[in-house]
């Protein structure tokens, strides 16, 4: 009896889920096909396609349920943000709700990953969609940008981490350094007391700034590794459905199926050079540039300990309130300097954002001065 009831449960549990699962694919092919009715030309058939598959996917779970002598629901119509949707792409446009649709099929890319009720390339079909909505979305600009790219060097961005390290190590030491001399400074202490804090906050920044970037970063190649390990996986098992996301990826960029067909043809007759494709085409990164880990690590090191050393310098050479304004001045104008090189290498005004970062660094070692000031006062 314990034995029959378990496994009626267990049944219920998988019609149960199956009907949602039916419920779930009706409505995405429902609003693909809407997304259909609203584009035209190359995009309303990529539209068409793949609300097809989802009718697919839809097909092999009412065949469970029939399976299970099951009762198959009535298609009840699209849901209510299926219709919303489809509204805001009728009205609007459809370039205006693509990022909701592709946030949606990414969060749901892996639900047949571990589904043992799952027909095989049902998981490789749905993480294809949001890879496929990413490149709608992107209108094709990608390979415009990374030809240029390739032509004018100085639009390239730094990938690796090791500059962002580095403009971040600065800024950091500055201000966090600014403040901590500031505040044994506003305390009343002696001098090397001050040089003493200064040198210890230095150091301590930049060995911990040193082993965070390397963590992450560490981290983070790992992780565009392993990625690409799992894409040259299924470049070997399943050829066949990587050359289809090839030519589903360039017809959503423009190229004609005839032309997709010929250019993914082209791609997969070397495995190499298919893997670097897939690699940068479906995961979006670049094989040969993953980041260095030493590289952001020592970058972000010598950087702290260069925009933490400034405020140090006039405690080498003095003290009192001659040693705290040269501080002040120092601190101000690298702070300045680290504002406007940062607005120069993203366009924007020199002046302002070198003013910013001023007030910025102003703020925090302002309050640490006070701070201390009053621990001072309050000691003494």
């Amino acid at each position: 009896m314990n034995g029959k009831r378990m496994s009626s449960d267990h049944d219920t549990k998988s019609v149960k889920r199956w009907r949602e699962m039916l419920a779930s694919e009706r409505d995405a092919a429902a609003l693909y096909s809407r997304l259909a009715g609203v584009e035209t030309g190359e995009r309303r058939d990529i539209f068409r396609e793949l609300a097809s598959i989802e009718l697919k996917h839809a097909a092999h779970w009412e065949g469970k349920l029939r399976e299970a002598g099951a009762e198959i629901p009535a298609h009840g119509g699209p849901s209510l943000r299926t219709r919303l949707i489809g509204t805001a792409a009728s009205r609007l446009s459809v370039k205006t709700v693509l990022p909701l649709i592709e946030r949606a099929e990414k969060a749901d890319a892996g639900m047949y990953d571990n589904d043992p009720d799952a027909a095989p390339g049902m998981a490789a079909d749905e993480r294809g969609h949001a890879r496929t909505l990413a490149h709608l979305m992107d209108g094709g600009r990608p390979d415009a940008q990374a030809q240029i790219r390739r032509r004018e060097t100085w639009h390239r961005g730094d990938r690796s981490g090791t500059l962002r390290a580095g403009v971040f190590g600065v800024s950091d030491g500055l201000v966090s350094n600014a403040a901590l001399v500031m505040g044994f400074a506003g305390s009343g202490t002696s001098r090397m007391v001050t040089l003493l804090a200064g040198v210890a906050g230095l150091l301590a920044g930049s060995f911990s700034m040193a082993a965070g970037e390397y963590v992450s970063m560490s981290s983070q190649r790992e992780m565009y590794q392993r990625e690409i390990s799992l894409e040259q996986a299924e470049l070997e098992e399943k050829p066949e459905e990587e050359h289809a996301e090839l030519v589903l990826i360039y017809r959503a960029k423009g190229l004609s199926r005839a032309d997709a067909e010929k250019l993914a043809d082209r791609i997969m007759s070397d495995r190499d050079v298919a893997l670097d494709t897939l690699a940068r085409e479906e995961l979006g990164l670049d094989p040969d540039d993953l980041g260095s880990p030493w590289g952001a690590a020592l970058s972000s090191l010598f950087a702290f300990a260069i925009g933490a050393f400034v405020v140090v310098i006039p405690y080498l050479a003095g003290s009192g309130t001659a040693a705290l304004l040269a501080a002040i001045v120092l601190v101000i104008a690298a702070l300045f300097g680290v504002g406007a090189s940062i607005g120069a290498l993203n366009g924007r005004g020199v002046f302002r954002s070198g003013l910013r970062q001023v007030i910025a660094g102003a703020i925090a070692a302002a309050i640490t001065y006070g701070v201390g000031h009053l621990i001072g006062a309050h000691v003494s």
